[in-house]
């Protein structure tokens, strides 16, 4: 029996959200063990293994020799971009105790990328996806907000590490996008990966960090690195070519419940009630901004 194209693109989305759902689990687990410098050198020396197992035919000496100035001079600041939107992802999860507080707090990203748009790349805002932002926002008060009247104490540690994160990240996504005829998906997982396992390994040489780690943090870095760096970035491009990128932001959103059922099996706790609560409104605000840019989209079309 033939699967309908759209199925197809459910079942990559599948993939992509239970992939993207253990590297919290497993980069949690790994740096309860480990220095994120030490983490950084093995999950993406890792992640580079799979990627040029898999993707050597896709990306060769020669067409990275092919690209011109401009375009390897793109790929470079992308790079380097990536190394800070990275490491302050890592950092975030090191922080936050509970990994799935810090997907719910990753849902700010849709919220950047809008934003980003609408200024830099003068595409339309609905008020759907309005709602959708405050609802986010709301939310992500709601997890990080500790009631203490000192500025200093007033969110919990690690939200600022993911605020950084998902602005750097959301910048990336529009630089991308604004420039889409110059990249292909390959060369941008590969050229992440590099980046990063390069400032990593030249890390552990500079701050004598022992390459010699723990099993358990061993296995964590091997297992995820497979989900992560390589799994999750290729079944989401897989599903781009059969459903829009709204409905998959969609179904996407739905990775923090995956995060947060992970985490209670594995970690055996759960956020506090009220940081769920606000969980739900980021992943209703994801929703919302989605379902706005489809209208926006369908709109166009006629």
């Amino acid at each position: 029996m033939k699967i309908k194209d759209t199925t197809k693109g459910y079942l990559w989305i599948l993939v992509s959200v239970l992939a993207v759902s253990n590297v919290y689990i497993f980069s949690k687990a790994a740096l309860n063990e480990i220095s994120i410098i030490q983490f950084g050198f093995y999950w993406f020396g890792f992640g580079l293994l799979w990627n040029m197992i898999i993707s050597n035919r896709k990306v060769g000496v020669s067409k990275i020799k092919s690209l011109d100035k401009k375009v390897k001079l793109l790929y470079i600041f992308i790079g380097i971009v990536e190394i800070i939107s990275t490491t302050a992802f890592f950092y975030a999860i090191m922080t936050i105790e509970n990994p799935s507080v810090t997907s719910f707090l990753g849902n700010l990203t849709p919220i950047f990328v809008t934003f980003f748009g609408v200024i830099l790349l003068k595409e339309r805002f609905n008020f759907i996806e309005l709602i959708g932002a405050v609802l986010t926002l709301f939310g992500a008060f709601i997890i990080s907000y500790k009631g203490s009247a000192s500025l200093d104490k007033l969110f919990i540690s690690g939200s600022e590490f993911i605020l950084i994160s998902s602005f750097v990240s959301s910048l990336t996504t529009i630089f991308i996008k604004k420039n889409i005829a110059k990249f292909t998906p390959a060369l941008l997982s590969l050229n992440r990966i590099v980046f990063i396992f390069s400032f990593a390994t030249i890390m552990m040489i500079v701050t004598g960090a022992d390459f010699r780690i723990p099993q358990k943090a061993f296995y964590a870095t091997f297992l995820g690195s497979l989900l992560g760096p390589f799994l999750t970035a290729n079944a989401g491009y897989h599903a781009l070519k059969y459903i829009e990128a709204s409905k998959r932001s969609i179904l996407n959103s739905s990775r923090s419940l995956f995060v947060l059922l992970g985490a209670y099996i594995y970690f055996g706790n759960l956020p506090k009630e009220y940081q769920i609560i606000g969980g739900i409104f980021t992943i209703l605000g994801v929703i919302l901004i989605s379902f706005g840019k489809m209208i926006l989209n369908s709109r166009s079309k006629k």
